[in-house]
């Protein structure tokens, strides 16, 4: 068991689930925009929340299986962005930088499934 707030990608993806939140309450305020805006905060939160329970279990393997969950989620958020941007909601620049930080958080992610052992 460790810590999750030492971890660098949980802080990053912390981050990330504060600025999409931000963006949400700002962006996605049209009643046709809040099925997006809710699928987009849950999948943001579900990052850093299933690194933090990941890293509170007492096993590896526990650790990396939620650590593949908030991998999941990078890719539903990256998705859940697209689509918003897509259909208007969403400014361009705001999708770009948006995307980036999700990526990073990816990668880094990527990384630590791999430095875990199963």
């Amino acid at each position: 068991m460790q810590d999750y707030r030492r971890l660098v990608v949980w802080q990053k993806a912390h981050k990330l689930a504060l600025d999409v939140y931000a963006d949400s309450a700002k962006h996605l305020r049209h009643p046709e925009a809040w099925p997006i805006r809710d699928q987009i905060r849950r999948a943001a939160i579900s990052i850093p929340s299933n690194i933090a329970e990941g890293a509170g279990r007492s096993t590896d393997a526990d650790f990396r299986r939620f650590l593949f969950h908030s991998l999941g989620s990078t890719n539903e958020l990256e998705y859940d962005f697209l689509l918003a941007r897509d259909l208007g909601f969403l400014p361009v620049p705001l999708h770009g930088e948006r995307t980036r930080q999700i990526q990073e958080v990816r990668r880094m992610l990527s990384s630590l499934i791999g430095q875990v052992t199963a």
